[in-house]
């Protein structure tokens, strides 16, 4: 069978529907072309296991976990000219599907695993794998009926960036070509740029422009610091977000920075106590330490309170998904609709919802506790798993930033605070939690990359169907992997902080050491810090009265300054493509569209495989940052200059390269 005729993405892919317009996908419904075949699976799981490993290593040590999902397409592609029949584009959105699946286990993981070695209660290996499957598991059965939802309803509504490059990466290389040529230019520009700023001392990828006495002062006196992370992949993220949502992610970053941080520094400093839940006073702490003790609490409770607001908006459509399948149950055929448009049965859903629920509720029950606390601890796993999927779907569509630490956090309290109600504490409480925790946080790491694999699959014309059911086998294969992963690690290594008498090396694991210490707090009956949560979720009630995406709003309270400001300028240079390709007009506007969002495509697919690269260097001992230092590297003022010039070379290229064809023409 050769391979099949290629085509672009259908001028409405990215854009709401007209009223009774539709849109048809590269491989439309009627076809039936090859998907999971032997090949697409074989290679799907064969990624999946090698990442979930060099993610595990890399995230306990440094505490990011490797983008998989966009690498893995890229391999796929290559692949696909490796057999006599090349696979099909279809085949290929298996094999990320299946891959893909390794950054979710790996983050649900080692966010919170880690802890239970760090607090000496040593879990088995099968109950560290346990803990994994689980929550992929209910992460996968959870999203399932929101598909429609957030993939089809929604079309054009979310900008969803990290499917946006994937879709990009995997048609582009399937038409080859000029626009092939244009996101392997891209990929390599941004790959190599990122691989070398993250990875050695070239130039500082963090810029705080505290060389300027202005800002130094500002910072110091006021606690106002100006940060942006100098990278190609958030260049490329934020224009595929476009300038509305880049504002107002920016907008929350704004009021949590400078604002936030100002204002407390400035009632706060003048006492002399420590003023929970932060653990030194006010007076001493640094702007950076002010929004981790306090500030991003806030984010939390707005990100709670959004999350409840967007789970009330798509129950209807919620309901709709599940009368639509109960139809099709009642009337005797497994699946109704058309094929780019079927999900597995409702009777599978419920019915691997309810072999989950028992295979915890027994889990819970081994630890050693009463009845009623294993019933409160299975209620909370199923509840916060089915809550927080579509608050990272909703993340995950707008910003391709997943709130996991945050949603982490936010389970641990609430998980602690009511088992202690019913008696269960000490180092039992701790397991209790814990696992709970770790189940949640798989769950909704897994939802998030699961809404990505399902967007990119509506775009193309998969079966919905058959991504949801080759994505359990990735979850079976993330969680061994990830469970011997650690087992193994914590022979050889020290998690957290170094331990008297303990001459092993250690891993840094910071998330799975604040969410031990969050955890340790709770159950020495420590106070919460309710007032934060409720200020957070007060936050997110004004936005939604506003009319302002509040979960967006949300997400840039929480998430670091860095992370937002290079987004914003990437929006920026969206806005100002767009309105060049519209005043362009035809074809010619059309093209230029086109390669904007090829290009920063390629940004993001070169930025996630440097970052694979120079992760995967960590993972020998003859690594170190300053293998390569340039003599400047030390010089805040020159070398954080020369990195606002390089991604001004970048932001150049980015819109040169995009209109340089119209001109041409």
């Amino acid at each position: 069978m050769d391979a099949p005729d290629s085509k672009s993405l259908p001028e409405n892919a990215y854009v709401p529907l007209a009223p009774g317009e539709t849109y048809t996908p590269v491989v439309p419904a009627e076809k039936t072309p090859p998907e999971t075949t032997f090949r697409s699976v074989a290679w799907g799981l064969f990624f999946c296991v090698v990442f979930t490993i060099a993610s595990a290593y890399s995230g306990l040590k440094v505490g990011q976990v490797m983008e998989a999902a966009i690498p893995i397409s890229i391999l796929a592609i290559g692949l696909a000219r490796v057999y006599t029949r090349r696979s099909h584009l279809l085949e290929n959105v298996i094999v990320t599907t299946i891959g893909g699946v390794a950054g979710g286990i790996v983050a649900g993981a080692i966010f919170t695993l880690p802890a239970l070695y760090t607090l000496k209660l040593n879990p088995h290996p099968a109950q560290t794998i346990f803990i994994c499957l689980a929550g992929g598991c209910l992460g996968i059965l959870f999203i399932i009926p929101l598909r429609r939802y957030f993939v089809r309803e929604m079309h054009g509504q979310f900008p969803f960036p990290e499917a946006t490059a994937i879709t990009e990466v995997l048609v582009t290389g399937e038409k080859g070509g000029a626009q092939a040529k244009l996101l392997l230019q891209a990929t390599l520009i941004s790959g190599v740029y990122d691989f070398f700023v993250t990875t050695f001392h070239v130039w500082k990828e963090y810029v705080d422009f505290q060389f300027l006495p202005f800002m130094k002062d500002a910072a110091e006196k006021a606690k106002v610091v100006v940060k942006f992370d100098a990278i190609a992949f958030i260049l490329g993220l934020g224009y595929v977000m476009g300038l509305r949502s880049s504002l107002i992610l920016c907008a929350g970053g704004f009021l949590a920075n400078f604002v936030l941080v100002p204002l407390i520094w400035m009632v706060g400093r003048h006492l002399p106590e420590v003023v929970y839940p932060a653990v030194k006073p006010i007076a001493q702490m640094t702007a950076e330490q002010i929004y981790r003790g306090y500030v991003r609490y806030i984010g939390v409770g707005a990100i709670a309170t959004a999350g409840i607001f967007g789970i009330l908006k798509s129950l209807k459509i919620v309901a709709g998904s599940f009368t639509i399948a109960a139809k099709a149950f009642r009337s005797g055929g497994a699946a109704a609709g058309d094929r780019t448009d079927r999900d597995v049965s409702v009777m599978a859903i419920l019915l691997g919802t309810i072999v989950s629920a028992v295979a915890v509720g027994t889990f819970f029950g081994t630890l050693g506790s009463t009845l009623a606390a294993v019933l409160i601890a299975l209620a909370l796993a199923l509840v916060f798993s089915f809550f927080f999927a579509s608050v990272a779907a909703n993340a995950i569509a707008t910003t391709a930033r997943n709130p996991v630490s945050g949603m982490t956090m936010l389970t641990i309290i609430v998980s602690s605070v009511i088992l202690l109600r019913f008696g269960v504490s000490g180092t039992t409480g701790m397991f209790f939690v814990m696992a709970l925790a770790g189940m949640v946080c798989t769950a909704l790491s897994v939802s998030g990359q699961m809404i990505t694999d399902l967007k990119t699959g509506y775009w193309l014309g998969s079966t919905p169907a058959a991504q949801e059911r080759v994505k359990f086998w990735g979850v079976l294969a993330s969680a061994i992997a990830v469970g011997v992963t650690i087992v193994f690690l914590a022979k050889v290594y020290q998690f957290g902080e170094i331990a008297p008498g303990d001459t092993r090396e250690v891993l840094a694991a910071p998330q799975a050491s604040i969410m031990k210490a969050i955890v340790e707090t709770f159950m020495n009956r420590q106070p919460i810090a309710w007032f934060l949560f409720g200020t957070g979720a007060v936050i997110a009630v004004i936005m939604e009265m506003l009319r302002v995406p509040a979960l967006i709003f949300a997400l840039g309270m929480y998430l670091p300054l860095e992370l937002n400001t290079p987004a914003l300028v990437g929006g920026m240079i969206s806005h100002l493509v767009l309105r060049k390709s519209e005043k362009a007009g035809g074809a010619a506007g059309r093209t230029m569209r086109e390669r904007a969002v090829i290009i920063a495509s390629g940004l993001m697919a070169g930025g996630a495989l440097g970052g694979v690269l120079g992760a995967s260097f960590r993972l020998f001992s003859w690594y170190g940052e300053d293998n390569i230092r340039t003599p400047f590297y030390g010089n805040e003022a020159v070398s954080q200059t020369v990195s606002i010039l390089f991604f001004v070379g970048l932001c150049l290229y980015l819109w040169i390269d995009s209109t340089r064809k119209v001109r041409e023409d």
